[in-house]
């Protein structure tokens, strides 16, 4: 799978896009590819997307039966030390890997990276956590 996402990743960068992640069915028989650029995703980018991957997967001999691309969605998922840069400022909701003071949930401000830790300001104060103790982060949209 690393070097499907390696290959899906060249094309989406190579198109101006962020691959935010893949995700594949037992089999790889459906392909979820999630993009994001800074302006917001539109219809015409996920069809650009998909028809230029179609075209690679032809190429590489690569068998699915479904692909699908999209936006992440306002509650978009962090996932690259990256992605915990560029959302500086946001409010996140973060689980760890493993509790910390008897808590792996965890909400509030995101304050970026620090370290190769990830930094976020909650209710109880600062938390900083190990990038590769975070088990899931996402935005938490504001309406």
């Amino acid at each position: 799978m690393q070097k499907l996402t390696d290959l899906i990743e060249q094309v989406v960068t190579g198109l101006g896009f962020d691959l935010v992640m893949v995700e594949g069915s037992p089999r790889g028989r459906l392909l979820r590819v999630f993009i994001d650029i800074a302006r917001g995703v539109t219809v015409d980018d996920c069809a650009t997307i998909s028809n230029q991957l179609t075209r690679v997967f032809e190429v590489e001999n690569i068998d699915f039966d479904r692909l699908e691309v999209s936006s992440p969605g306002l509650d978009r998922p962090l996932v690259k030390p990256a992605d915990f840069e560029r959302f500086n400022g946001a409010d996140i909701r973060l689980r760890t890997r493993v509790p910390v003071g008897n808590q792996r949930n965890f909400t509030g401000m995101l304050k970026g990276l620090r370290d190769g830790a990830v930094v976020v300001d909650t209710e109880k104060g600062e938390l900083t956590v190990a990038f590769d103790d975070v088990e899931k982060a996402r935005l938490v949209p504001k309406f």
